[in-house]
């Protein structure tokens, strides 16, 4: 249903920050719920943030107080803003879309956080 273009990822320092970006093909993105999962290794798939198409935002608790998710229905696009990163954020991030239940997926970018 809608195509999802993931960028942004990195390498950082602890403490630092990122905003990851994901482009969506329009036709019907402002009736999507968008998400930000995560996969670390050896550990399974997360959700981190959704919004919902009228802006309404959760956050997983790890995450509450230093990741923004936000979304721009005019553009077709989300974002993740990242502050105060520590290793433990260390993933694959992906953009989800979903409609009643179907799920369209993001490529995943990589965020590391090192010293």
């Amino acid at each position: 249903q809608v195509q999802l273009l993931e960028s942004g990822g990195g390498l950082v320092q602890p403490g630092g920050s990122l905003r990851l970006s994901c482009a969506a093909s329009g036709a019907t993105f402002r009736m999507y719920v968008m998400a930000w999962y995560r996969q670390a290794p050896g550990k399974r798939r997360e959700l981190v943030a959704t919004i919902t198409m009228s802006g309404r935002t959760n956050y997983t608790d790890s995450v509450k107080g230093r990741f923004t998710i936000s979304r721009d229905n005019t553009r077709n696009t989300v974002s993740l803003q990242m502050n105060s990163l520590k290793p433990e954020d260390t993933a694959v991030y992906y953009c989800n879309a979903d409609l009643l239940g179907l799920h369209s997926w993001g490529q995943g970018t990589q965020v590391t956080i090192s010293s």
